[in-house]
């Protein structure tokens, strides 16, 4: 069943595909903890939630926290929404998986707006990216797994160096490249002249971050 997406919710694309795959690889026995945040219209959610897992869904977006809540409904899936800005309604909380599929696309201007705040995250891509590599850590299990989801774009390495500085052991486990669509044709001209994109290039590697926190 397609998850309901209200307008301004970010729609399950390939990034959310991707994550779901990986998300499926992890040996994630039923009633682990499961934290999706940024959870958007809940798709990775209900994902987790059908492995038998215990899900907290979390999003700035009270848009977000109302379809993904309608859709958990709909599917017959128990996950706890909480409304609230990356980790702060889980203070004090572990997991023992976190996944996230946060906004990453490098963006000109001050600072994202509307429904673009579901996928720009600053010059460089990373306004949220650090924030995620500085507090996942902490909310993990020994044991723990984070999976997060980024673009080429964005500087995967600096995610690695972040989380791997952290004490977590950290790789990339899938790739997958795709063609740009609406918002990266839009800027394609002003990626090119900052030199994230080559001449020639006309997609975008995605890639999937896996990162553990060591026994």
């Amino acid at each position: 069943m397609n998850p309901l997406v209200l307008p301004g919710v970010y729609a399950p694309q390939d990034d959310t595909r991707l994550l779901t795959g990986a998300l499926y690889d992890e040996p994630v026995p039923p009633g682990a903890d499961v934290l999706d945040v940024g959870t958007g219209s809940g798709a990775l959610a209900l994902a987790a939630a059908r492995r038998g897992t215990r899900v907290t869904a979390v999003d700035a977006s009270w848009r977000a926290v109302c379809a993904a809540r309608v859709n958990a409904l709909l599917a017959g899936a128990r996950i706890r929404v909480r409304h609230g800005h990356l980790f702060e309604p889980v203070r004090g909380e572990t997991f023992d998986l976190v996944i996230a599929n946060p906004p990453y696309v490098p963006a000109p201007g001050d600072g994202p707006r509307g429904a673009a705040r579901a996928w720009d995250a600053g010059r460089d891509g990373r306004l949220v990216l650090d924030e995620i590599c500085r507090e996942a850590p902490a909310v993990l299990r020994p044991g723990g797994v984070l999976l997060v989801v980024q673009s080429s774009l964005s500087a995967p390495d600096r995610t690695l160096g972040q989380l791997r500085a952290a004490g977590l052991k950290a790789a990339v486990t899938r790739r997958r490249r795709v063609a740009f669509g609406p918002v990266l044709r839009g800027r394609e001209r002003w990626l090119r002249e900052r030199g994230l994109l080559d001449p020639a290039e006309n997609e975008e590697e995605l890639v999937v971050v896996r990162a553990e926190r060591p026994v």
